[in-house]
């Protein structure tokens, strides 16, 4: 039985591809995610940028640009990667909802909306991008569309909790504090800890 490659032999590997191929995109592919997942984000990123120059389909290097750019911190890189990965591939729901996530946390909320709900009509399972999008309703202030939302989600996954907490804050902020208590326990339950603050203002609606 062959033992498996251990990781710096197959980087070894790839570069003594690219030394008598330096245009080889999927030998450069292989090296940034060698090198992403080891924690290299900085070397990653050439190998991913030449893998992308280098062949025209390759819509997995910006999808990895994407994580590597969420790590650092940089929501607007972000969003540009995974912006080009579904223009490569307009079939890929994650990207939409990778896109989607980066709109919401730069407070983008009607594209943040539009790409998630373009994720969701892809791939209807993407538990992320259903929860990802109750967050942009209620961010937009369309709590009844959170509401429904937020019950779609725990539909598709009924022990997702943080679901249950977002879908608690947003019969909170409906004034339902009876559903909001139900679905926050239950988040609790499921071994969530909802912020103390959210609980505090939940105790008064608690029957004695």
């Amino acid at each position: 039985m062959k033992e498996p490659q251990d990781s710096e032999e197959f980087i070894a590997e790839q570069k003594k591809i690219l030394a008598e191929n330096p245009e080889c995109a999927s030998s450069q592919y292989n090296l940034g995610v060698a090198l992403m997942e080891q924690g290299k984000f900085d070397e990653a990123i050439p190998f991913f940028e030449e893998a992308i120059a280098n062949s025209g389909r390759m819509f997995e290097g910006w999808v990895n640009l994407g994580y590597i750019y969420f790590k650092k911190g940089k929501l607007d890189k972000v969003a540009e990667a995974n912006r080009n990965a579904v223009a490569i591939e307009p079939r890929y729901a994650r990207g939409y909802a990778n896109l989607g996530f980066a709109y919401l946390q730069m407070a983008r909320t009607d594209e943040a909306i539009a790409a998630l709900e373009k994720a969701i009509e892809l791939n209807p399972d993407i538990v992320q991008a259903w929860n990802n999008l109750t967050n942009a309703y209620l961010q937009k202030g369309d709590v009844g569309k959170a509401i429904e939302t937020g019950k779609k989600l725990l539909e598709l996954a009924p022990t997702f909790a943080l679901g249950h907490n977002n879908l608690g804050y947003a019969y909170y902020v409906k004034g339902a504090y009876e559903k909001a208590i139900k679905h926050v326990d239950r988040a609790r339950e499921l071994g969530f800890q909802v912020p103390r603050e959210f609980l505090e203002k939940l105790e008064p609606y608690r029957k004695k």
